[in-house]
């Protein structure tokens, strides 16, 4: 057999095709420009498998639905239910064994991410493929590409496997989901350096990513999930689903509350019964009452359903959530990492700059939309006036294969170019946020012929008679163009430095070539580059009547240079808006894209992520880290630096978790953004993934928690803000709830410890936490957010939901409540009346002394003594007459009677509790105050 028979052939391929030539790679594949024969690629698909991703290992159901039910909060609802099912409460037993099954419920469907990424990312793999076998061209199913197999692909394919060029005529290939690159990359056959990132491997073609123009063939050196895609997949199934705050804090506190009642369940039990001598029968039923009123078995469900409630305003302000627990954990975020094209910018190449030999021209709009103009000195620049930008505006528009088309539905009509809005394939352009104008083509030829409407330019009359089209090896496009008067032009575009070695003069104001000032045009270029603006250059040339041919040699000499022209993916306005406020709420935005860094530096101070140049006193340049650096610096270098480097370029997958990984170590809640294929597996590590629902990939959403529906950076900052505001919410609902159940467990409590009588059955206990359960807690869940919700800092995300601040009013509270119980069923004893009439009292005491509190908990630490408290949530109304109503049923009904030994009071017994509802009310209020002092006290110190 020989070797390239050999199945062994591909096991000692060289892992760095990109740097060898292509007849070595042929020869470490076991290969040859003929591909392989028929017997030769069974044999290796044989032996490798298929090209394609293989689903993960699934988790087996029955594992899955036990998983739901690990969880602190959801012990102490099935606690409850069986503590509930002990005293015979058999409704309420099956109401709180609902909830738990709900909650594992709604935990099912929310789970499976990154499984779901990873389908995503298989469906991004080519069905067919174009490959040579047995010396001849067939198609088959690109599952049976092997290493060694020729493959060809052309404009609008997409790539079936890793493949490294052989040969490629104009071949360029969007890769921006992989790389996050916003122009199509150029391809040659050249090697590379070895150590070149996959956005600079200008040899090879990466599976999933589309040829957007030109020719190539090349040979099969990875499938399946040892590709680039394969090892995105890889990634992502690696990564370990991150703890939120709130499940940390809840989960924290559900413990040591757990302990807490258990400790005094027991003290309870021993005191009662070696201190008063307490029968063992009247014991047990003391300590399921204190367990029952200890137990918040509401808070479970409370907090899914306040987090529910926030899932719903999200998406009004369009930010699809997809995981409850994410809503909460936007609140609590300290630092948003964002991909840069298509997230902070419009992915949509816009002209920002024209410079000819005599002006400097500044260009208005964004995207491909014909809004805006060409200004010289602030005043807009009319090409009657201006030759010289005449003659820029023919070049780049003539010399140009895009077209920039409205839309039928929008615009009812034709296209600026005589198209009627239906041509071509949208070459991975996208669309302009402009209502009725999108590109077909590629993005920066998409910008000159918008920068050619904007200028005023009509290309009617015009011809193009021959074409030398953009090859990467030459780097311009020229055509040889008829004007409307039968003059032959050629016209030029490319890059600078390949244009400009061309040129013998230049374009004068008047319009007339005048000699070249080669200095001048070095120093443009590189001012405009270091704008990180792409720059190209325009030339033309006079030629002969009658000439109907153009080839390379015509232009290698003798042309005039029109001007340059800086192109940029332009921020999104409402972007920068967004920054600014996370920075004013104490969150940092961190730029990491696979662009490069001098792009990315620009934008980033444009969009104010980093100073401006030489803002500050003698600040240091901001920094910015490279792919290449990130691999040199080992994780613990890394984390010493990640908190201060701001923009990071030229990453890949890896150096994105790398970094994400770095800020969670150090204690920052880390939220990443991204559109592409690239950004998956670090939207998955991160503590809250958010994709962009428009132009992200399946994989990037389906690995997210967050799905914007407007591909609008402005929309995280307003997720964010919903987020502190539900976790406010959070925080108010559990200051509300856990006095309930702590004044009640403080009757009893005092009750046994004291040798009295139990002043509550717990029958009672369970009507009064359901009662305030149902009405009462959920009415803080629609509160509007706090004033200043936006200029504090980040919460500690290691902080427990209750301060010392929140837990002494708690016990405040909960002795205020409790003690207004014990005294009206002690003083309604004493004035004779029976048991059921003082334990009636008492509870009306408890349900109207929460209520009172609930007013006390619109507002953390504002004061509630305002007639602001009176308005702006219509559920604590509707709440509180729900508890006034349930209350009278409880205290009149007769059935209600029998089955939790109430029974009728009269008008005094209720203006008695509520007139001590009122003042627990101003009692708290009297703390709330006193805490505001030794807060700004502590502040002015």
């Amino acid at each position: 057999m020989s070797a390239s028979d050999s199945p062994t052939a591909t096991a000692t391929a060289e892992p760095t095709p990109w740097a060898l030539p292509p007849r070595a790679v042929l020869a470490e594949v076991g290969s040859s420009d003929e591909g392989l024969t028929a017997d030769q690629a069974r044999t290796r698909l044989a032996e490798v498998g298929p090209n394609r991703l293989a689903p993960p290992a699934r988790t087996p159901w029955w594992r899955r639905v036990l998983s739901q039910f690990d969880d602190v909060l959801i012990y102490i609802l099935l606690v409850s239910a069986v503590l509930k099912a002990i005293v015979g409460d058999w409704i309420d037993f099956t109401v709180i064994l609902a909830v738990a099954v709900i909650n594992a419920a709604i935990g099912l469907v929310q789970e499976g991410r990154a499984e779901k990424a990873l389908d995503g990312i298989r469906s991004m793999l080519s069905v067919h493929a174009q490959v040579r076998r047995d010396g001849a061209w067939t198609q088959i199913d690109a599952d049976d590409l092997v290493p060694g197999d020729v493959v060809r692909v052309r404009s609008g394919d997409r790539v079936p496997a890793d493949l490294r060029l052989l040969e490629g005529v104009n071949l360029r290939v969007d890769e921006s989901a992989l790389t996050g690159e916003s122009v199509p990359a150029s391809k040659s056959s050249d090697p590379v350096p070895a150590g070149a990132g996959v956005g600079d491997r200008s040899s090879m073609l990466f599976s999933g990513t589309l040829v957007s123009a030109g020719t190539g063939t090349g040979v099969v050196v990875e499938t399946g999930e040892t590709t680039e895609i394969g090892r995105i997949q890889t990634l992502i199934s690696e990564v370990d689903s991150l703890e939120t705050p709130l499940s940390r804090t809840l989960d924290a506190f559900g413990k040591k509350l757990a302990v807490l009642i258990l400790v005094m369940a027991v003290v309870m039990v021993v005191i009662g019964r070696v201190v008063h001598g307490f029968d063992t029968p009247e014991l047990i039923s003391a300590a399921i009452g204190f367990a029952v009123a200890a137990v918040p078995e509401g808070l479970p469900a409370l907090v899914t359903i306040t987090l529910a409630l926030g899932v719903q305003q999200m998406a009004r302000r369009r930010a699809i959530t997809r995981r409850l627990p994410a809503v909460e954990t936007l609140g609590s975020v300290t630092t948003i990492c964002s991909d840069k094209t298509g997230t902070l910018t419009k992915n949509e190449m816009t002209a920002r700059t024209v410079r000819t030999a005599a002006h400097e021209y500044a260009v208005t709009g964004i995207s491909y939309a014909p809004d805006g103009e060409v200004d010289l000195d602030g005043s807009p620049a009319l090409l009657a006036e201006h030759a010289d930008l005449r003659r820029l505006a023919e070049v780049m528009t003539l010399c140009n294969d895009a077209r920039i088309v409205r839309s039928t539905v929008e615009g009812g009509g034709r296209g600026p170019e005589g198209t009627d809005g239906q041509g071509g394939h949208d070459d991975g352009a996208g669309e302009g946020d402009a209502p009725g104008w999108r590109l077909v083509g590629e993005p920066t030829e998409g910008a000159l012929r918008t920068l050619g409407l904007k200028a005023g330019f009509d290309p009617t009359g015009w011809r193009r008679v021959a074409l030398v089209p953009f090859e990467s090896e030459n780097k311009y496009m020229a055509t040889l163009t008829q004007d409307p008067d039968g003059g032959l032009h050629v016209l030029v575009k490319g890059a600078p430095d390949r244009v400009l070695d061309r040129c013998a003069t230049q374009t004068g104001a008047d319009g007339r070539p005048e000699p070249l000032d080669r200095d001048l045009w070095y120093e443009q270029i590189d001012a405009i580059g270091a704008q990180g603006l792409r720059v190209l250059a325009a030339a033309r040339a006079g030629t002969a009547p009658g000439r109907t041919t153009l080839s390379p040699e015509d232009v290698e000499e003798g042309l005039e240079l029109v001007g340059l022209v800086g192109i940029v993916d332009p921020p999104r306005p409402e972007a920068i808006e967004a920054i600014a406020q996370c920075q004013d709420a104490g969150i940092t935005v961190k730029m990491i894209t696979g662009d490069h860094s001098g792009t990315a530096l620009a934008i980033a101070r444009e969009m104010g992520i980093v100073p401006p140049t030489g803002a500050g006193d003698g600040a240091p340049a901001p920094q910015v880290l490279t792919g290449a650096e990130l691999e040199a610096m080992s994780t613990e270098e890394l984390r010493a630096v990640v908190e201060e480097v701001d923009v990071y370029a030229r990453t890949s997958p890896e150096h994105k978790i790398r970094i994400v990984s770095a800020l969670q170590s150090r204690g920052q809640v880390v939220a990443m953004t991204g559109d592409g294929v690239n950004d998956a597996p670090a939207l998955t590590q991160a503590d809250v993934g958010v994709a962009m629902g428009i132009k992200g990939t399946e994989a990037t959403k389906e690995a997210a928690e967050v799905v914007l529906a407007d591909d609008n950076f402005a929309t995280i900052e307003r997720a964010v803000e919903e987020g502190r505001r539900i976790y406010d919410n959070l925080r108010k609902s559990v200051l509300f709830l856990l006095p309930t159940n702590g004044a009640q467990s403080l009757v009893i409590l005092v009750a046994v410890l004291l040798g009295w009588a139990l002043p509550l059955q717990p029958v009672q206990v369970l009507w009064i936490n359901m009662v305030t359960a149902v009405t009462l807690s959920l009415a803080l869940a629609n509160e509007r957010a706090e004033p200043d919700i936006m200029s504090r800092a980040p919460r500690d995300a290691k902080a427990s939901i209750l301060t010392a601040a929140y837990l002494r009013r708690v016990l405040l509270v909960s002795v205020l409540i409790g003690g207004a119980t014990m005294a009206v069923y002690f003083v309604e004893r004493d004035q004779g009346m029976s048991v059921p009439e003082a334990q009636t009292t008492a509870v009306t005491m408890l349900a109207l002394g929460q209520l009172a509190y609930l007013f006390n908990c619109r507002f953390l630490d504002r004061s509630s003594i305002t007639f602001a408290v009176l308005r702006g949530n219509r559920a604590v109304w509707y709440s509180a007459g729900a508890l006034v109503a349930l209350q009278a049923v409880f205290v009149y009904a007769p059935f209600m009677h029998s089955w939790f030994g109430s029974a009728p009071i009269g008008p005094r017994e209720w203006g008695i509790t509520l007139g001590l509802s009122v003042v627990v009310f101003l009692l708290v209020e009297a703390a709330k105050a006193f805490g505001r002092r030794r807060t700004s006290a502590a502040r002015s110190r």
